[in-house]
């Protein structure tokens, strides 16, 4: 996936989940959106470099939007808007292999009794339901997910060990947005919930799948699978 033009700076705060003040390499200081609502643990140090997409659109109320930051020494994609499309793009690609042979891929399907919103759905044969996740936080080389509590992700474990139980397949996929990951594995000291859901969800038959993106300032692209360590 190809990204827009950057702007680089170095990041002053990031404050009120989605909101991050950063000074532009001329000395500007702009406030920026963050889309990432998780704690972006490890990626919101003060000083650290990062790029900015900006849109010339009259209608935002924030002209820049924060795309990648410099961590531990490489790139991690931030956007949590991204992971999907992704996801989406290395399935068509062939890229991941675990999920090929379906004619139709569909995105945001309304489904389960939560109330949710699938974000991959593939059909014929069957229906497979993937449910993608952002990860960004790692430590001593493991990915570790999630990076705050997350009840929305527990409903989807939920959901997608339903799904299971109904005689469909279903996928929970974390894309790595970064290059320094050796593995995943559930963050327990962070959200011991979703960590037990993980692991029930994976012995009801919920696969698993874990993916590495390649990000640079020019383009991020999944590039290989990962291993999970439950």
């Amino acid at each position: 996936m190809l990204l827009p033009p950057l702007v680089s700076g170095r990041l002053i705060r990031r404050y009120k989940r989605f909101l991050a003040d950063v000074e532009l390499d001329g000395g500007e200081v702009v406030t920026t959106h963050c889309p990432n609502s998780g704690s972006m643990r490890g990626c919101a140090l003060p000083g650290s470099l990062v790029l900015l997409s900006r849109s010339d659109n009259p209608a935002r109320k924030l002209a820049y939007t924060w795309e990648l930051v410099m961590a531990d020494g490489c790139w991690v994609g931030l956007n949590t808007g991204l992971p999907n499309k992704l996801a989406f793009e290395g399935i068509k690609l062939g890229i991941v292999t675990e999920l090929q042979g379906y004619e139709n891929l569909r995105t945001e399907v309304c489904y389960g009794s939560e109330r949710s919103r699938i974000d991959l759905l593939l059909e014929n044969p069957g229906r497979c339901y993937v449910e993608v996740k952002n990860v960004t936080l790692v430590e001593d080389g493991q990915a570790r997910f999630p990076d705050a509590v997350t009840e929305r992700g527990q409903k989807h474990l939920r959901e997608l060990i339903s799904m299971v139980e109904g005689g469909y397949r279903a996928v929970n996929f974390f894309t790595v947005q970064r290059a320094d990951a050796r593995s995943v594995t559930p963050a327990d000291d962070i959200d011991p919930v979703y960590g037990k859901l993980l692991r029930q969800a994976a012995a009801a038959g919920v696969e698993l799948l874990a993916y590495q993106a390649s990000v640079t300032p020019a383009e991020i692209v999944l590039s290989h699978p990962l291993p999970i360590i439950l």
